[in-house]
């Protein structure tokens, strides 16, 4: 059920006045999917991509939700406006955010200027879900200055982050060298920054130099037009590094809005790109699904598949058939902007 035009236009402004009851609310309907929210975020999208957005990955375990809440503690005493979102695993029984320690960063709950959220993966791949960039352009529609997304996990193939982040950063630990070389093709295309949390512990040397060493195998130097991944050692639960980690994304952010802004606008275009197809792959999955499971043959293709009188795949070939039958012909062409 949609909602008024009035109703729509009152939440939208209380968005943009950085109302946190609205923008919550807003959240809860994006992550449920609820249809009055996309009216909502056609709206606010006018007034998103002021905030520089960094993602912090890595292996559970490592200290990321320390990181970051040391990270706004430092942002805030800069006074810049903060909006963090940790992506957590999904609870098996709820569907819901597993928090684990997100309460630690709940200290900085009451600070108006600071808002927290956390969202599920629901099983998506990839550290992010569909989500995230929605409601990353509501934090920033709020007015944040600074988004810090938190995602689980990192590996070849969960580099997701890359395409939302200005900066990422890559958390690791003493004692993951095996790891570190297991993941390196994954995280050398993905880390901006690297940070070797609880760096107080026994073989941060090794992992310093394992780092090292990777970075070294990438053909490309440092100069003008390539960033080479300064590595970081950090002790967060004792606030030690941390001042470090935020001049080297500052540094970063200096040199992808530099002179020459080709590294900037390739991001830009590669997260707009992904929101796009991930859109019209979400959209076009729903509405195939939805027509399938109201067919009156659906109990008879499942039945089918059981009893191996046909296969998935030319199952699927046949819905899609159906589904395109009576389409335009050509579909070569999309209709844009000029075309309305």
């Amino acid at each position: 059920m949609g909602i008024s035009m009035a109703k729509q236009k009152k939440r939208v402004d209380n968005i943009l006045k950085g109302d946190v009851r609205t923008a919550a609310r807003l959240i809860r309907d994006i992550d449920d999917g609820i249809a009055s929210a996309k009216e909502v975020l056609k709206a606010l999208y006018p007034y998103t991509g002021n905030a520089y957005v960094v993602g912090i990955s890595g292996f559970p375990g490592v200290g990321k939700s320390t990181l970051v809440d040391q990270m706004i503690q430092h942002y805030r005493a800069e006074g810049k406006r903060l909006g963090v979102l940790a992506v957590d695993p999904t609870s098996p029984f709820s569907g819901g955010a597993m928090l684990g320690d997100r309460v630690r960063m709940q200290r900085h709950g009451t600070d108006p200027e600071v808002f927290i959220r956390s969202l599920a993966t629901r099983g998506h791949f990839g550290g992010i879900t569909r989500s995230t960039q929605s409601i990353i352009d509501v934090m920033d529609a709020m007015g944040k200055e600074i988004i810090l997304v938190e995602t689980v996990g990192v590996g070849q193939d969960e580099v997701d982050i890359v395409t939302t982040a200005h900066t990422t950063v890559i958390t690791v630990i003493p004692g993951m060298g095996d790891d570190i070389q297991a993941i390196k093709a994954g995280i050398l295309e993905v880390a901006d920054i690297f940070v070797i949390n609880k760096a107080d512990r026994e073989g941060a040397g090794r992992t310093r130099n394992d780092l090292k060493v990777m970075l070294e195998m990438n053909k490309e130097r440092a100069s003008d037009e390539i960033w080479v991944p300064p590595i970081v050692e950090t002790e967060a639960i004792r606030n030690r590094g941390v001042e470090e980690l935020l001049s080297q994304v500052e540094s970063h952010k200096a040199f992808l809005f530099g002179r020459n802004r080709k590294r900037l606008r390739e991001r830009l275009r590669n997260r707009a790109w992904k929101d796009l197809t991930d859109i019209i792959k979400e959209t076009v999955t729903r509405d195939v699904a939805e027509r399938v499971q109201r067919a009156s043959s659906f109990e008879q293709m499942i039945d089918a598949l059981v009893e191996k009188k046909t296969d998935p795949f030319t199952l699927c070939e046949e819905i899609m058939e159906e589904f395109y039958a009576g389409k335009e012909k050509d579909r070569g062409h999309i209709a844009g902007p000029e075309d309305r």
